[in-house]
């Protein structure tokens, strides 16, 4: 039923995406988050970062990728690149953060590991973080309290940002429109903590470390919204 429901959208996405062919699973989330790593030289957050990757050639068109099978068919955003607006023109460096695209490459993985229409695509996290709270929802994704529950590999790892870097679970419900980043958990069981993957960390797909509790629960320093669990 996801995938019929989705068929209508989506034209645009591959079949196999689209169908999809099989199940939706957390080794399919971490595969593809780490094969766009790789794609983007495997870049660490700790490690100085390359200058705009996301704008060097075949990187912008590899966002572009993102945008356009990430989100549903008919999204203004959808026609956007790592440099260029949905009329083709090159914006400047500096106005990189009207067209971020962190939620639009959580969207890619999700719709390529074959979540169909049970994931909320969406150009900004806070969309897809509002829909994961909804206990009345099927998505493949559900709302966690960063306390009561330890990531495992495919979940996402979410936090406030800017000025919404103060905001907690207990916000959701009350706040509509936010700023945050979500980022994908590739590892788990590390002495240095989680290994998550993220879009437009450093203008790149970046991989980073983030410290954890003994019984591998995110570390309460960090400041975290929530954590959206896989349903699989």
């Amino acid at each position: 039923m996801l995938a019929l429901a989705g068929c209508t959208t989506d034209s645009h996405v591959p079949p196999f995406a689209r169908t999809p062919y099989e199940a939706f699973s957390r080794q399919a989330v971490v595969a593809i988050a780490l094969r766009e790593w790789r794609a983007f030289g495997s870049p660490i957050a700790e490690e100085p970062p390359v200058d705009k990757p996301e704008r060097a050639e075949g990187l912008w068109q590899r966002v572009g990728e993102y945008w356009w099978l990430g989100l549903d068919a008919g999204d203004a955003a959808a026609a956007w690149t790592g440099k260029h607006d949905g009329r083709g023109r090159v914006f400047p460096p500096e106005q990189d953060e009207t067209y971020a695209w962190s939620a639009a490459f959580v969207s890619y993985v999700m719709r390529m590991a074959g979540a169909g229409a049970g994931f909320p695509y969406a150009a900004a996290h806070d969309a897809y973080i509002h829909d994961a709270v909804q206990p009345d929802r099927q998505w493949v994704i559900a709302a966690e309290r960063p306390e009561r529950y330890a990531p495992r590999p495919g979940d996402l790892i979410c936090t406030g940002r800017g000025e919404s870097a103060a905001l907690r679970f207990d916000d959701l419900a009350h706040t509509p429109l936010f700023k945050a980043h979500c980022d994908i958990v590739v590892a788990t069981g590390d002495p240095s903590g989680l290994s998550v993957v993220g879009g437009n960390v450093s203008d790149a797909v970046t991989l980073r470390h983030v410290p954890v509790t003994q019984d591998g629960h995110l570390s309460p320093t960090g400041g975290w919204l929530a954590i959206l669990r896989l349903r699989v």
